[in-house]
């Protein structure tokens, strides 16, 4: 889900010098593209997957989770891994279908863009990984088919030791 215009009009802003409509324009565009999200993820549980055809949650419902499924996405607490990006990209031709891309450090473009996995058991639920030890690098490593050195600078946040070169 992605907002395009918003990267243009805040280039336009920027060159007005008018900082506070290219701050607006880029937290209207970010808002957009999260309520479209969720809408999405609304007419999948209600519609698509057919799971809770008559969900009716109040606006506090939905921020507490209180729907069927989860919708982690990467870089957060439960999938702190941005190269995940990478496989959803290749998998589902993202850039080709949507036109978003990734940057060098997988953040997406237009920057008003939101991805995730959407999952929908009802037992799912959101949760932390937490500190991850060095054990546990190296294992994640040879499964991705990484370096240690490449796994350790994604997750560099969610390390729990502090990784040789930085």
């Amino acid at each position: 889900m992605a907002i395009f215009g918003a990267e243009e009009a805040g280039v336009a802003y920027d060159k007005q010098h008018d900082d506070f409509n290219k701050i607006m324009i880029a937290a209207l565009a970010d808002r957009l593209a999260e309520a479209f999200a969720e809408k999405l993820h609304l007419d999948m549980r209600k519609k698509h997957w057919g799971f809770t055809p008559d969900e009716q949650l109040s606006l506090s419902q939905l921020l507490q989770t209180g729907h069927q499924g989860i919708r982690p996405a990467p870089g957060y607490p439960s999938q702190p891994d941005h190269t995940e990006k990478l496989t959803m990209w290749k998998v589902l031709d993202v850039e080709a279908k949507t036109g978003i891309k990734l940057t060098d450090s997988l953040a997406m473009w237009p920057a008003a863009a939101v991805s995730a996995l959407v999952i929908a058991h009802p037992d799912s639920q959101y949760f932390a990984l937490g500190a991850v030890d060095q054990e546990q690098v190296k294992s994640y490593a040879g499964r991705k088919s990484m370096s240690v050195s490449e796994v350790e600078r994604w997750l560099a946040p969610v390390l729990s030791y502090e990784a040789a070169g930085r």
